[in-house]
């Protein structure tokens, strides 16, 4: 968070980017720590500044912004959207595919997933011909 902008405004900032696009791929376990992470600052900062704040609060009020912003930053990571021509199978004709980080992320775990299961004899294959 920066430091010249008020703590309430960039909190409220924050907030609606929760509720928009920006951090789509957030948990809800994640988004309820930024969430309990940010009130936790707002009653200890109150109207005025961190920098004012005593010592043990300053820590307490530094390792909360941590967690938002780390929290934030990986969630804003995972909504990032990553676009690649592929060809589809059974055509010559190359597509654009555009999925987020997360989304491809879980195809890739479910592919694996998924052969594995066949392998273990979990799922039997369909001979379709």
């Amino acid at each position: 968070m920066q430091a010249s902008i008020p703590f309430k405004a960039q909190q409220q900032k924050v907030l609606e980017d929760l509720r928009g696009e920006i951090y789509q791929e957030i948990s809800n376990e994640d988004r309820a720590q930024v969430v309990a992470a940010l009130e936790r600052m707002a009653l200890v900062i109150g109207e005025g500044t961190a920098q004012n704040l005593p010592e043990a609060q300053k820590v307490a009020v530094f390792n909360d912004q941590e967690l938002v912003n780390a929290t934030l930053t990986k969630a804003r990571n995972d909504s990032r959207l990553v676009c690649r021509r592929e060809k589809q199978i059974g055509s010559n004709m190359p597509t654009t595919q555009c999925l987020s980080v997360a989304e491809r992320e879980r195809q890739r775990r479910d592919s694996q997933t998924y052969v594995r299961n066949v392998q273990d004899g979990k799922i039997i294959k369909s001979n379709v011909d």
